[in-house]
C-alpha cells in the first residue's frame, strides 16, 4: 500500500525540472484546466439542471467560482513548478490539481460567498508555499553524506582495515 506513495529511484516526480518557460508556462496551464475541469465534472451531480429532476444543492451562478479556482490553480501551479525548476520537489502535479480540484469541487458544491473562496484560495496558496519551502530546507541526508565525502578519502569509502582486498 505505501509503494503508491513512497517516492521511487525511477520515478520522474522527483526531479529538477529545468527548461524553456514555454514549457513551464504550459504545464501550469494545463494541470490547472485539468484539475478545475475535473472539480466541475466530479460536482455536476450537485448542479444539475431541475428539468432532469436533479435540484441544484446551491443557488447561484458557476462562471465566477470556475474563474476564481482557475486563477487560484494558475498561481499555485506556477509556485510549484518554479520551485520545481530551481530543486528537487516532489509531486507538484499532483499537489497543485489536487489543491485545485478541492477547491473547485468545493466551491461548486455549496456555492460559498467571497470571504469563505478568498479565505480558501488562501489556505490553498499556503500550502502550496509550505510544500516549497520543505522542498528547499537542506535534506540532513545530503549534509551528511557531503561531509563523510569530505573526511574520506576517495577510494577507500566501503573499505575497512586498509587491506588489498583479499
Amino acid at each position: 500500500m505505501t509503494g503508491l506513495f513512497a517516492p521511487d529511484a525511477s520515478d520522474d516526480e522527483a526531479t529538477v525540472r529545468p527548461g524553456p518557460f514555454w514549457r513551464h508556462a504550459l504545464w501550469v496551464v494545463g494541470v490547472s484546466a485539468a484539475a478545475v475541469a475535473a472539480g466541475w465534472v466530479t460536482s455536476l451531480f450537485r448542479i444539475g439542471s431541475e428539468k432532469y429532476g436533479l435540484p441544484p444543492a446551491a443557488s447561484g451562478a458557476l462562471w465566477p467560482y470556475l474563474i476564481a479556482w482557475t486563477v487560484v490553480g494558475l498561481a499555485v501551479a506556477a509556485v510549484l513548478r518554479a520551485t520545481a525548476a530551481k530543486v528537487l520537489v516532489y509531486a507538484p502535479g499532483r499537489i497543485a490539481a489536487a489543491l485545485t480540484y478541492l477547491g473547485t469541487r468545493l466551491s461548486l458544491g455549496w456555492r460559498p460567498e467571497a470571504p469563505l473562496v478568498g479565505a480558501m484560495a488562501a489556505a490553498a496558496l499556503i500550502a502550496a508555499a509550505v510544500w516549497c519551502a520543505l522542498a528547499l530546507r537542506p535534506h540532513p541526508a545530503t549534509r551528511e553524506a557531503g561531509a563523510e565525502a569530505e573526511v574520506q578519502p576517495p577510494g577507500l569509502s566501503g573499505r575497512r582495515g586498509g587491506g588489498t582486498g583479499r
